[in-house]
C-alpha cells in the first residue's frame, strides 16, 4: 500500500480541524476535493477512517492511530512550505555578521534590531572578535558579511573599505578641558592609554606628536577602545577613541574633543569572492553600507 502525501495531508486536516468544511480552508482546496481525498485514502489503506454520524464525521479508532503516526511528517512539511513562503518573502533566513568589538556595543546591535524589525522569522549569527580572526571566519563561510580593521591578510575577500575619524576623551577635570580642540603640543606628556604599540591608531597618534615635538607619554595600553575608554573614565589619561564606542557609551567622568591633525582608523567591510550572498546578507548590506558612509570621512565606494 501507498499511499500520496496528499491523501494523508487532507486526513490530518480534517481531524485537526474537525470538519471537512475547516480543513478544505486550511488547505486552500474546495469541500469535494478533500473528500474524494479522504475517499482515496480509505481504499487504499482499506481501513475505515471516519463513521458517519448526524452529518458529521467521526474519527475510529484507526484514524487515531494513523493520526498520531502522521502528525509529525505533516506537521515537518507545513513548516517546510512555510520556510519556502518566508524566503519568499524576505521574513526568513539566517543573518551571519561578525564584526570588531567597537562595533559590537552598540552600533551593530542597532542595525541588527533594525533589520529584524518584520522578519520575525529570521535568524541571526553575531559575534565579536579580533580582526585576523573575523576575516578567517568569512574565508571559510562561518560567517557572510565581516566587519573588521585594515589591513585585510586573508586572499580570496571583497573589501569595501570605511576611513573612520577618532576623537580624542580626556578626563573630565583635565588641565587641557578648556580647550574645544587639542592637538600634540597642549598635550605634551599628558598620560596616554593606547590600542598596543603596533595600532594604526597609537602609530599615527605618535606620528603626529613626534612630527610636532611634542613627548608621547605612554601610560597604559589595552586590546579594546572600550577598555581605553573605561580608563580615562578613571582618570588615567587620556585615550584615541573610535566613534562608534563613544555612541554606545553613557558617558561619565570624561570629555570629548577634536584632535589635530585627525587620527583615523581604518575598517573595512569583508564578504567572500565569489561566493554569492543571500538575500538576506544582501539586503543588510544595502542597510548598513549607507550608515558606514554616513559615519566615515572618506570611502572608497562599496
Amino acid at each position: 500500500m501507498s499511499a500520496p502525501f496528499r491523501q494523508f495531508q487532507a486526513f490530518h486536516a480534517i481531524i485537526e480541524h474537525g470538519t471537512v468544511t475547516a480543513a478544505a480552508e486550511h488547505l486552500g482546496i474546495s469541500q469535494p476535493a478533500i473528500s474524494n481525498l479522504l475517499s482515496q485514502l480509505e481504499r487504499n489503506t482499506k481501513l475505515k477512517l471516519f463513521e458517519r454520524t448526524r452529518g458529521r464525521l467521526v474519527p475510529t479508532p484507526e484514524a487515531h492511530v494513523l493520526f498520531d503516526e502522521i502528525d509529525t511528517v505533516v506537521r515537518g512539511l507545513d513548516h517546510v512550505n512555510q520556510a519556502v513562503v518566508d524566503l519568499q518573502n524576505q521574513t526568513a533566513g539566517q543573518l551571519q555578521i561578525a564584526t570588531s568589538h567597537a562595533l559590537a556595543f552598540g552600533f551593530m546591535p542597532a542595525e541588527i534590531a533594525k533589520f529584524s524589525a518584520g522578519r520575525p522569522n529570521l535568524t541571526i549569527a553575531f559575534q565579536s572578535q579580533y580582526s585576523s580572526k573575523i576575516q578567517e571566519w568569512v574565508t571559510a563561510g562561518l560567517f557572510e558579511i565581516g566587519i573588521c580593521e585594515m589591513p585585510v591578510r586573508m586572499e580570496g575577500l571583497e573589501q569595501h573599505p570605511f576611513t573612520i575619524e577618532t576623537s580624542c576623551a580626556i578626563p573630565r577635570f583635565a588641565d587641557v578641558a578648556e580647550h574645544e580642540r587639542l592637538n600634540p603640543m597642549l598635550l605634551n606628556d599628558f598620560p596616554f592609554i593606547i590600542m598596543g604599540a603596533d595600532h594604526m591608531v597609537t602609530r599615527r597618534t605618535r606620528e603626529a606628536f613626534h612630527t610636532d615635538g611634542a613627548n608621547f607619554r605612554i601610560r597604559g595600553h589595552t586590546d579594546l577602545f572600550h577598555n581605553a575608554l573605561n580608563l580615562v573614565k578613571q582618570g588615567l589619561g587620556a585615550a584615541m577613541i573610535d566613534p562608534f564606542t563613544l555612541a554606545a557609551d553613557g558617558g561619565g567622568e570624561y570629555l570629548v574633543r577634536r584632535f589635530e591633525p585627525a587620527i583615523y582608523l581604518d575598517i573595512v567591510l569583508i564578504t567572500a569572492r565569489g561566493r554569492p550572498l543571500s538575500i538576506i546578507g544582501q539586503q543588510f548590506l544595502d542597510q548598513v553600507v549607507p550608515r558606514l558612509k554616513q559615519i566615515a570621512v572618506n570611502t572608497d565606494g562599496q
